[in-house]
């Protein structure tokens, strides 16, 4: 029987979704937040994020109440010793004298709202190649100062690009949650917050940390040096072990960016909280940011790809819509689209700069609000605007966008939208189709570069393979031979899938690319008889019943080459009742041998 190829990729970017944000072998540090600020909760999950709940608000059945939001926070909030930075400007300002100025993506008496300021300096990002695979984006600011994109996990690259330029342009804005008491949270220009005040023992952000904003002309002229706070440059996401930021240097961290892009530097230190406590499942509230009909996605809205009401999910960026034809859907004529998407990843890494014809596969999945995942809150979102309603600040739908919103509560139209992404967006080509594959063949791999005793990511790249080789079949048909001929590496075998439930190495999340390093070399001797020249099937990285932790020979390998400083003993990182199963077990192979091809 033919393979149904939207199917085959459907369920690849489902596992792509495992990778991208989530991977309970990688992640589960066990590693205690610092409650420092008597944050109510603080433990890092498997995942490695101890984020809010959600608001638990549902908007009201009328469009019009939907639109204008929850009333949050008295705006007399404002200015006081908790806030971050000052509101200058409204997101629907189009004519004031600070919505004349030319911008870093808009000219002079431009007409725009701040919202679509937001979304032109989106997708003003160029394209450039990352610290790891693939391409990223580069950060524009407006200091005449670009950086390559930070290293972040896939929903904090949302969180950051939007309120990085919130802060520059001095623009209201907050995040809603709820703690593990219940309690309403605030998280925004005004500081962190609740009704009766400060939250915990956060930060009184205006009186500790400096604000260099009034020096940006200077930074721009070149009359001075980049203010540089160095207590925000040595510090990290609270609770992290993954987030260097390699672009900066060695031994550079998440307050080590933060220090490069914002003279405010209450904006970093404020960051550092927002992020490591607000993930998906904040993105995807309704309270936050809403829903938007698949032909209007625009530079800056946020995709989510969710299967349950809880846990990390998926979120990925929208960075470029290009119109490249039309096409007709009932009668009525729409733009035939391009869209590129762009995701961060857990462990940390740049945003991975997505094709066109990836990117599609992800507005089609059907975790990204289809029909049995609607009510999760997936799809194609984006940010409401915080505005004061009534002396109270409200996140709303602007009115350029009333047009574009679908209420959460019409699950129909939320979960049509995926049939709708499906023609708006141009179709794939065969060789297209079997690229989307092998990009998440690579994907998998680039993960096992840094972290190789990785099951799942070796599960996920052979279930990968098998789809590969069934569409490669319908396609061009093409045997298993073939494929494997075509598109297998030495790194696939080296790191061959194993029984996750029987191998001790699946519970070691603290392996690391100069580990890796180790192994390839290893295998790459041993692949090739050194007196005859034939080929020898290679080493599996796994652990074996030997006089040491398992991985002896890798160990000794190390240390006969003058790595021995970059071995790592191996570690139960998880819950790993696999741990007195003495020899790791491989899963039965589909492919043709190494020594076969």
């Amino acid at each position: 029987m033919k393979a149904n190829w939207q199917m085959v990729l459907t369920c690849l970017l489902a596992l792509m979704v495992l990778a991208a944000c989530g991977d309970a072998d990688d992640n589960g540090t066990g590693e205690e937040v610092s409650n420092e600020f008597g944050i109510a909760g603080g433990q890092i999950d498997e995942f490695g994020k101890p984020t809010f709940d959600n608001s638990g608000w549902e908007e009201p059945g009328g469009k019009a109440d939907a639109i204008l939001g929850r009333r949050g926070l008295s705006t007399s909030v404002d200015g006081g010793s908790l806030s971050v930075w000052e509101v200058r400007n409204q997101w629907e300002d189009t004519d004031t004298a600070e919505a004349s100025k030319p911008g870093m993506a808009w000219g002079e008496d431009s007409g725009l709202t701040w919202d679509e300021k937001y979304q032109a300096w989106v997708a003003s990002m160029k394209k450039i190649d990352s610290e790891g695979f693939g391409e990223t984006f580069e950060l524009v600011t407006p200091f005449n100062k670009t950086l390559p994109a930070p290293s972040l996990e896939c929903a904090e690259v949302a969180m950051f690009l939007r309120v990085t330029f919130a802060s520059w342009y001095n623009l209201p804005f907050f995040m809603e949650a709820r703690d593990s008491n219940g309690k309403r949270l605030y998280f925004g220009h005004f500081g962190i917050r609740t009704e009766d005040g400060r939250y915990g023992r956060t930060p009184q952000f205006r009186d500790i940390y400096p604000d260099h904003t009034d020096k940006a002309q200077d930074v721009i002229d070149a009359k001075i040096e980049w203010p540089r706070d160095e207590k925000l440059a040595a510090k990290s996401l609270p609770g992290s072990f993954d987030d260097e930021q390699p672009m900066l240097g060695e031994d550079k961290h998440a307050g080590a960016y933060f220090d490069e892009v914002y003279l405010n530097k209450r904006v970093g230190h404020f960051m550092r909280l927002l992020l490591v406590y607000f993930g998906s499942v904040n993105l995807a509230d309704s309270v936050n940011t809403y829903n938007v009909k698949a032909e209007t996605v625009s530079p800056g809205d946020v995709l989510l790809e969710r299967s349950g009401s809880s846990g990390i999910g998926h979120t990925l960026v929208t960075l470029q819509v290009s119109e490249v034809g039309q096409t007709e859907i009932d009668g009525e004529t729409f733009p035939l689209l391009e869209a590129e998407l762009a995701s961060g990843s857990m462990p940390r890494r740049q945003p991975r700069w997505d094709s066109p014809a990836v990117s599609k596969r992800y507005f089609t999945d059907e975790t990204a609000g289809g029909e049995e995942y609607a009510k999760f809150g997936g799809g194609i979102k984006r940010w409401r605007v915080a505005s004061s309603i009534d002396g109270r600040w409200t996140n709303i739908v602007p009115s350029i966008s009333k047009d574009d919103f679908i209420s959460s509560r019409d699950l129909d139209a939320v979960a049509q939208r995926i049939e709708r992404f499906e023609k708006v967006l141009t179709e794939l080509t065969p060789e297209e189709k079997l690229q989307v594959i092998a990009d998440i063949i690579e994907v998998q791999r680039e993960h096992l570069r840094r972290l190789p005793a990785s099951c799942s990511a070796r599960i996920r790249r052979e279930n990968a393979f098998k789809e590969l080789y069934e569409l490669a079949a319908e396609l061009e048909g093409w045997d298993r031979a073939e494929v494997d001929r075509r598109y297998r590496n030495l790194e696939d075998y080296v790191l061959a899938e194993l029984v996750y439930e029987e191998s001790k190495t699946c519970c070691w999340n603290s392996s690391t690319a100069e580990m890796f390093e180790i192994i390839m070399d290893h295998a790459r001797l041993e692949k090739t008889d050194p007196e005859t020249g034939e080929c020898r099937e290679v080493t599996v990285f796994m652990n074996r019943d030997d006089e040491g932790d398992g991985f002896q020979v890798f160990a000794d390998f190390a240390e006969a080459t003058g790595r021995g400083d970059q071995w790592r003993a191996w570690s139960a990182d998880e819950t790993c009742p696999q741990a007195e199963i003495p020899q790791a077990t491989e899963a039965d192979h589909a492919w043709t041998p190494l020594c076969g091809q």
